[in-house]
């Protein structure tokens, strides 16, 4: 695991507003606080040899449960991820961030190739800060940095949750593939309260489209046919959701006139992640001193799904594809050839053994210890990852130590008992979320030309929100509207996407099963049905999300 990753959230983190003020504590002793937690619970991956032949997809399980007994305010935890770069191996020392982008300007650190903060995949499922509509167990999202940090893209009209309105025309980067899904802005909820299920994804290159030379001499990006594509895998839906626009990655070398990184974005280049993590990132705390003058930090409070042998299983069947697995394949069916088959040809992937080690844990920038004595994390089988604890907990949850006694510069993990009553903190508690805000996108510019077909339509969400959608027929959905594709890619574009509802629906199997336990569900009002007479060819864009009840 590359432990050097910026994830999107240390940006979102640095414009949100705090909360702390209405935390629920009566003690005037105990104070409220952020850098409650930080730390990355993570593995790595084993690779091939010729690693480079396996750098057109990758995929894996993760499990899915409720990390905390209540949604929360100002938290952030990213459940089990990955992060795809392209590979830039061949650079060892020219900057592929412009100048004048974030990365650039504010990480000197990461100089000099800024190869980690470049352009990244990092979706997956978490509960973040931004999140409007909290329910309980956590959403999955594709979140990707498409240029130095300096926005994010999330979902075919919003970028990571920073914002009720949508991205800019000029920034949208997700195409909606899939005519039998809804995709908010807020993430996909899951059914039910999922205790350690699998949710499967998995973010293929295909070539949806062909390359464009374009014209470095004139300044102009070319632009490769790699349109990396989410795949899932649940209990009541699989197949593709929807692809990043490969002009999303090679736009930025001709936006800052920088033709160093001509060809060097995700379009082109293979996807390198040899690893994947649970990111701590946003977690407040309370502080409070005794009558001796010792402190004492609480943080909320953590649970993880746990076996009869005392395992939380978290992640499995880590695999990496060729471009044989089904980019070859894609491409022929472009061309004319026959529909292709949805199943990822095992054949022609890496499945990937594990390794991991303890991991560092820090509050307010002092290192935790003993948490290792609670629990620790493990490789089962070799292809499985998770946690162990020292014992089986009641209902099926293990905790992860809530207390924390400040020894120099050390925090010593402690149980509840070892607390003194008299800081009153054993009795603070965190303040539970708040919906601010809904989303909105106004029908103008990319949204209103060529425009929807249909009238909205709604459907209630199982986090309490109504989402609002239309239908577009693909090629004119609003993240296409800003390049000038002409006719016939357009044509040849939509017929692509025809086949594609056509063949690969979602009752198909795309990703292996996972190898231990079940699959989860998705909220099953996420699930559509395309109008009379646009049954193929045709997507269901969400234009709004707001609270129901």
């Amino acid at each position: 695991m590359k432990n050097n990753f910026v994830s999107v959230a240390c940006i979102l983190l640095a414009t949100l507003p705090l909360a702390f003020a209405h935390a629920q504590t009566d003690d005037k002793a105990v104070t409220l606080h952020g850098q409650g937690l930080h730390g990355y619970i993570g593995f790595e991956s084993t690779m091939p040899p010729n690693k480079a032949d396996y750098a057109a997809g990758v995929g894996f399980y993760s499990a899915v449960w409720p990390l905390i007994d209540r949604p929360l305010s100002n938290f952030q935890i990213g459940l089990a991820s990955t992060w795809i770069m392209p590979d830039n191996s061949d650079n060892k020392t020219t900057p592929l961030a412009p100048k004048g982008t974030y990365a650039r300007d504010h990480w000197p650190e990461r100089a000099p190739t800024y190869g980690a903060v470049f352009q990244t995949v990092e979706g997956g499922v978490g509960y973040w800060a931004g999140n409007q509509f909290r329910y309980g167990p956590p959403k999955f999202s594709m979140n990707a940095t498409p240029q130095c940090y300096d926005y994010e893209v999330g979902s075919p009209g919003w970028g990571f949750f920073r914002s009720g309105d949508p991205l800019p025309d000029d920034r949208l980067g997700v195409a909606q593939l899939s005519n039998r899904i809804l995709i908010p802005p807020d993430g996909l909820p899951f059914a039910g309260n999922p205790m350690g299920e699998f949710f499967g994804y998995t973010y293929m290159a295909l070539p949806l489209t062909a390359a464009v030379p374009g014209n470095p001499e004139k300044g102009i990006a070319p632009t490769g046919d790699q349109s990396w594509t989410c795949f899932v895998s649940a209990e009541n839906f699989n197949g593709p959701l929807g692809y990043y626009i490969p002009e999303t990655w090679s736009k930025v070398g001709q936006l800052f006139d920088y033709s160093f990184i001509f060809g060097r974005g995700l379009d082109s280049r293979g996807g390198d992640a040899n690893g994947g993590a649970i990111e701590i990132n946003t977690v407040p705390r309370f502080d409070a001193t005794d009558s001796k003058g010792v402190t004492y930090s609480k943080i909320p409070k953590l649970q993880f799904p746990v076996d009869t042998q005392g395992r939380s299983l978290l992640v499995q069947d880590v695999t990496f594809y060729s471009k044989a697995a089904l980019y070859d394949r894609v491409e022929q069916w472009r061309e004319g050839g026959q529909a292709c088959e949805s199943r990822f040809d095992q054949q022609n992937a890496w499945h990937a053994k594990l390794t991991t080690r303890s991991p560092r844990y820090d509050l307010a920038g002092q290192r935790i210890t003993d948490v290792e004595l609670r629990c620790d994390t493990k490789v089962f089988d070799d292809m499985t990852w998770g946690l162990t604890w020292p014992s089986e907990s009641e209902s099926g949850l293990a905790k992860f130590p809530q207390f924390f006694r400040h020894e120099g510069e050390r925090r010593v993990a402690v149980e509840a008992s070892e607390v003194p009553p008299e800081t009153g903190l054993l009795a603070s508690e965190f303040a539970n979320a708040k919906q601010s805000r809904s989303y909105s996108a106004p029908i103008e510019g990319a949204w209103k030309t060529p425009g929807p077909t249909t009238e909205p339509q709604t459907a209630n969400l199982v986090d309490g929100s109504t989402v609002t959608y239309v239908w577009y027929r693909f090629v004119d959905q609003p993240s296409f509207q800003q390049y000038q594709y002409s006719a016939a890619k357009k044509q040849k574009l939509q017929a692509m996407a025809e086949q594609i509802h056509t063949h690969w629906t979602i009752d198909r199997e795309y990703m292996p099963p996972p190898g231990h336990g079940k699959k989860v569900s998705l909220d099953a009002a996420l699930l559509v049905t395309p109008p009379k007479g646009k049954e193929i060819g045709y997507v269901p864009i969400v234009i709004g999300q707001t609270m129901v009840r």
